[in-house]
């Protein structure tokens, strides 16, 4: 037979397969795109409605303990000048959680730069460690309160810096998130004992590290195609060396190993629960993002703090008064607007006319009922 025949045939079954863009940007740590796994759990293998029910249950379980155990270390008489002590510890097992996964995967390989690591460990520093010394000064539900309104030094940075405008219902949002935190800062300024205007500074900074981290990362991690366990490993551990430094040249370090050496249940244990659940609990925040989208994300995080809050005022002996109550609700509606803003072509809210319409109905059929 002639070869060229044979070459013309066998170029009628050659074939060149192009990889398609979600291959090429899915992290080489997830075997497929439609497996998805949390805790050696398939997620895929699940139904819709189950898939939800188990991230939110592993969102609510692992954070109202996370926020359980981290009010529970700062209620150790003397611990409460340690805070950037349990950070260096917290950063320390995240480090370590860290590794373990990055040694269970494939591909082992960093992939993002170490001066971006350099920045991204600065910030959540930052964000950690600003928050956790903020127990000192602040009740929890106050810290909680701030922390559910990083949309305002989003926005600030987003005017200055990059010259963004937002519409109505964004400045709307971040008006209902200013009153409500006035709201609840002025009602714990009067009825909490330990109060301190130190806490609202340091709470504001964390704030504002925690708006920058998240653009930072997600610009990282799309641009090198990172893991998530890459991320935590690299970032915390170059944090831990961070947090380590500042510690040796300010003297805190032998103080705070001497309290806790005294101490170690109370201080070393509940901080190795704590940060196992805060780990555990940021995976399946990152599975509800890749399977719902970031509005359930939000929507089930933000409940999962109103239940913190809740939690705190029955676990913990403190003062109440209604403001807590109106502060908080005031911050609950900018969350909404803000969510709504982002999304109004998913959630159709009712206009002034169908309202009317709606009002106008009930009230001919209680008439009816009335008649009959």
């Amino acid at each position: 037979m002639d070869p060229l025949m044979n070459y013309n045939n066998a170029r009628k079954h050659l074939s060149i397969s192009i990889p398609s863009s979600s291959e090429v940007m899915m992290s080489p740590h997830i075997k497929s795109v439609e497996e998805l796994r949390v805790l050696g759990i398939n997620l895929s293998s699940f139904n819709t409605a189950t898939q939800f029910c188990i991230c939110t249950a592993g969102v609510f379980l692992f954070y109202l303990i996370y926020g359980y155990l981290q009010e529970l270390i700062f209620s150790v008489e003397g611990f409460k000048p340690f805070g950037w002590y349990l950070t260096l510890v917290q950063f320390g097992f995240y480090s370590l959680f860290g590794l373990v996964e990055l040694q269970l995967t494939q591909d082992k390989r960093r992939r993002i730069p170490g001066k971006t690591y350099m920045i991204i460990a600065f910030l959540t520093v930052g964000t950690m460690g600003l928050s956790n010394t903020s127990l000192g000064y602040l009740n929890y539900p106050t810290q909680v309160i701030f922390k559910c309104c990083k949309l305002i030094p989003v926005m600030i940075g987003g005017i200055f810096i990059q010259g963004k405008r937002y519409n109505l219902a964004d400045v709307s949002a971040a008006l209902c998130m200013s009153l409500g935190l006035i709201w609840f800062t002025l009602a714990d300024s009067k009825v909490a004992p330990n109060f301190n205007a130190t806490g609202v500074l340091l709470i504001s900074l964390a704030l504002c590290a925690d708006a920058a981290i998240g653009n930072v990362q997600e610009k990282a991690m799309k641009l090198h195609n990172g893991s998530n366990s890459e991320m935590v490993l690299y970032s915390y551990s170059i944090g831990f060396g961070y947090i380590l430094t500042g510690l040796l040249g300010a003297g805190g370090l032998g103080p705070a190993v001497a309290f806790c050496s005294q101490h170690p249940v109370t201080t070393y244990g509940y901080a190795f629960f704590f940060s196992l659940t805060g780990y555990f609990g940021i995976s399946f925040v990152l599975a509800l993002i890749k399977l719902f989208g970031a509005l359930v994300a939000v929507t089930v995080t933000t409940g999962r703090k109103a239940m913190t809050i809740v939690l705190s005022f029955m676990f913990f002996s403190k003062p109440f008064t209604f403001q807590y109550l109106w502060g908080g609700l005031l911050v609950l509606f900018g969350i909404f607007l803000n969510v709504y803003s982002k999304n109004k072509d998913k959630m159709k809210l009712p206009s002034l006319a169908d309202l009317r319409n709606m009002f106008l109905t009930g009230k001919k059929v209680r008439l009816l009922s009335q008649n009959v």
